[in-house]
């Protein structure tokens, strides 16, 4: 006997811990300060509170309605692992794939879809052998079964967890993982029966790949996989009931494919995507059959939302199928736990938000509405509603000197001289070396440094005496960079908390919070600034420590900013006009900076876009557009530099390849970004593309505690100068390290300064 779906849920819920729980246990298992059993028993803690809060705030304790979505790193690495597709027998073989060894290498991380969330790739080639080599998900079931929640097991889709990996090393050029799916079915039909003799009534599937045209198999390929897929898993005999979630876009066509399955449950995105209109008849039949969830409320962003509308899109859902569900449009990973975790914000502006726990509570609300008409929730429709009304015609949310400004743009705002007479009055002012060595801007943030930044926030440091620590250690990063023999030098950034927090803070129009945490990838976690009114730039943000720093050296002093699309991309940004509107404002204000960065003398200034991958669209008909804006908006920030101020821009675990042209379009003079983790591979991008500006491809992983030999650096190197001509090529790290500590970074910026000679003394002898 079937068991209904339950009428309200979420597909996930935020699990690193409100107050970072989990992120502090591992880190103390990683330091020796813990064993596995007691990181175990700290996990199981924080699971048994997230099933308490959900229940408090409207969810059912034995309904199916909780979903069980904890992972101690990533939810792709868990189901790698669960399928045996990456052999961890313990905590500590889970971590060393995460994290990497003195011996093994991490693996490669990437953005999760169009999300600031990092997974970690698998590699899977013929040779992977598939068996159910986990019970992890099973375990933590039959925990929530015991303490009295029936709830619901989440885990990644087969086909996404192929569309999602890479080929190992070892395989046939050609091979997709894809191609792996007929022996992959049988081992999640293991897992189906296990849960399903445990107890469970409903399973989730989580298919973001199915609404993705952004993928290295094409939308066909994957259609025709998740109906080979569920056709199959759909036949068990002894299994939960199945609900594919495919959050993130719109499922297309591929709706149909699920509809002919067997599967009971279909959710659809409907933030992002929007109620399929163009049925088949037979699709349509198909779906009466089907529990259909609607997700409406946004599981990407902050803001209270408009739940009247989301009630009518419930309503439209309900033509398709009698059988009609509410959730979130994504997991609520996404967003942080609590708007009352965070006194410190504006009442009105808090008035206008929601972040997990406010969301679930209107996913309540909603399937109150579904299960007893819309007058019971008349009083909670009408005042959000009220709140949207408030938010539109408050004070700073449309300030028109700011629109003025934008509107009297002219084409020659968003372009600087030609290149070649950029790299002239560069090569005359900088007098760099070949292969010039640098580092991307961010040095470890040491305990000291955050216990001056508490000690200020406290009122136990005056301003004065943070200021002058912040002094000496920069006067302590640029004396190491010197003594290292790096050629172009950078402050350290020991003043900033956030790249994009420390700009927030700055610039009118934003708000940041204090417990508002989000987890980027494993235990890193950020606290993404609330964008919610037109931005402008009231003073200067980063000068004075630029030009503290370059009267400290004679080397060229790098500034440092982060560019509009990452500081859209890495907030909670207002979604009450063109996102392209909202970056021009952005790059207007750091356009500003960068002309009293000239003004302070700085040569070479850095506008960070490690996001520009992140944003682009999940469609390609949506793609263009989003180009043009993104690149336009780098463009407006940079078009007012001198020729001689030379631009440099940064881009991480971004797919260098998908955006290439775009890049190129950026006009940076030179563009430095990740290529260490996939072993240099973005080099063949750039060698087919003809890319003729300067370019920094990563020769070190810093999202890991990993040391690289001087050996393993000069054989990255030499990949790079092999496929990169010498006058284009520098040398970096992939990314900032300000996670790092001091002595895995000295080593390493060590080793990479001593491959670089080495290939410099053989440059002779490379191909260029």
């Amino acid at each position: 006997m079937s068991t209904p779906f339950p009428t309200g849920t979420i597909l996930g819920y935020p699990r690193i811990g409100r107050r970072r729980e989990l992120k502090r246990a591992i880190e103390s298992f990683w330091r020796g300060e813990i064993d596995a059993a007691e990181l175990e028993s700290r996990a199981a803690d924080l699971r048994r509170a997230t099933r308490e809060r959900l229940a408090d705030l409207g969810l059912g304790r034995t309904d199916s309605s909780i979903p069980e979505s904890f992972s101690y790193y990533d939810q792709v690495l868990d189901a790698a692992v669960t399928v045996g597709a990456v052999p961890a027998a313990d905590l500590d073989g889970y971590f060393a794939f995460a994290r990497g060894t003195a011996a093994q290498a991490p693996l490669e991380m990437t953005k999760w879809f169009d999300s600031n969330y990092h997974y970690l790739v698998p590699e899977i080639g013929p040779e992977t052998e598939f068996r159910l080599a986990s019970d992890r998900i099973v375990a933590e079931f039959e925990e929530a079964r015991a303490d009295g929640f029936l709830t619901r097991p989440v885990i990644v889709g087969p086909v996404t967890l192929l569309a999602l990996a890479k080929p190992s090393a070892g395989a046939p050029e050609g091979f997709r993982p894809l191609a792996r799916l007929a022996e992959l079915l049988p081992v999640y039909a293991q897992l189906l029966e296990r849960l399903a003799v445990s107890g469970a009534a409903w399973v989730q599937l989580d298919e973001p790949a199915l609404v993705s045209e952004s993928l290295g198999d094409t939308t066909a390929e994957l259609r025709a996989a998740a109906g080979t897929a569920y056709a199959h898993l759909g036949r068990l005999e002894k299994r939960p009931q199945i609900f594919v979630a495919a959050p993130y876009a719109s499922l297309d066509a591929t709706l149909a494919t699920l509809a002919g399955t067997p599967v009971e449950a279909i959710g659809l995105d409907l933030v992002r995507g929007a109620i399929p209109t163009e049925l088949h008849d037979c699709t349509r039949e198909a779906l009466t059959t089907k529990t259909l969830i609607g997700g409406v409320i946004d599981g990407h962003n902050v803001w209270r939302g408009d739940l009247a509308a989301a009630f009518a899109k419930l309503g439209l859902l309900r033509e398709l199928s009698p059988h009609v569900a509410v959730s979130t449009s994504t997991s609520l990973l996404h967003v942080p736990h609590d708007t009352g975790d965070e006194p410190q914000l504006d009442e009105r502006l808090k008035s206008w938000l929601a972040f997990a726990d406010q969301k679930v509570e209107q996913v309540a609300t909603l399937a109150t509405g579904l299960e007893r008409g819309a007058v019971a929730i008349d009083g909670a429709l009408a005042q959000a509603s009220a709140a949207l009304d408030d938010r539109l015609t408050a004070p700073g949310v449309r300030v028109p000197a700011v629109r003025e400004r934008l509107a009297a743009l002219r084409p020659s705002d968003f372009s600087r001289a030609p290149y070649a007479e950029r790299v002239a009055a560069q090569d005359a002012a900088l007098d760099l070396p070949a292969l010039p060595t640098t580092t991307i801007g961010s040095f470890p943030q040491t305990g000291d440094i955050r216990r001056a930044r508490a000690a200020l926030a406290k009122g136990e440091l005056d301003a004065a005496a943070y200021d002058e620590a912040m002094r000496n250690e920069i006067r302590h990063v640029v004396e190491l960079q010197e003594d290292l023999g790096l050629d172009v030098l950078v402050h350290g950034e020991p003043e900033r908390n956030d790249m994009v927090q420390y700009f927030a803070e700055g610039l009118d129009g934003f708000a940041v919070t204090v417990n508002g945490w989000v987890q980027s990838y494993g235990t890193r976690c950020t606290r993404p600034s609330i964008l919610w009114g037109d931005v402008s730039r009231p003073a200067p943000l980063t000068v004075e420590w630029s030009r503290f720093a370059q009267s400290l050296t004679s080397k060229p002093m790098k500034g440092m900013l982060t560019g509009p699309v990452t500081i859209l991309a890495w907030s909670f940004v207002r979604d009450d006009q063109p996102l392209g509107d909202t970056a021009n404002q952005v790059a207007l204000a750091l356009r500003d900076e960068i002309a009293d960065l000239e003004q302070a003398g700085i040569r070479i200034i850095q506008v960070d876009e490690p996001a520009l991958r992140e944003l682009l669209p999940l469609k390609r008909a949506a793609q263009p557009a989003y180009l043009d804006w993104s690149v336009g908006s780098f463009r407006l920030a940079t078009g007012g530099a001198h020729p001689a101020t030379q631009v440099h821009t940064h881009l991480c675990y971004s797919e260098f390849g998908v955006v290439i042209d775009a890049i190129r379009a950026l006009d940076a003079d030179v563009t430095s970004i990740e290529a260490a983790r996939s072993r240099m591979e973005v080099v063949h991008d750039l060698e087919r593309s003809g890319f003729d500006h300067g370019v920094g491809p990563g020769v070190y992983d810093i999202h890991s505690p990993r040391v690289p030999s001087v050996a393993e650096l000069t054989e990255l190197l030499r990949r790079a100068a092999a496929a990169v001509p010498e006058r284009q090529l520098w040398v970096n790290p992939d990314c900032g390290l300000k996670t790092r500590g001091y002595d895995e970074t000295v080593t390493s910026l060590r080793h990479m300064v001593q491959a670089t000679r080495a290939v410099r003394q053989g440059a002779d002898k490379i191909a260029v």
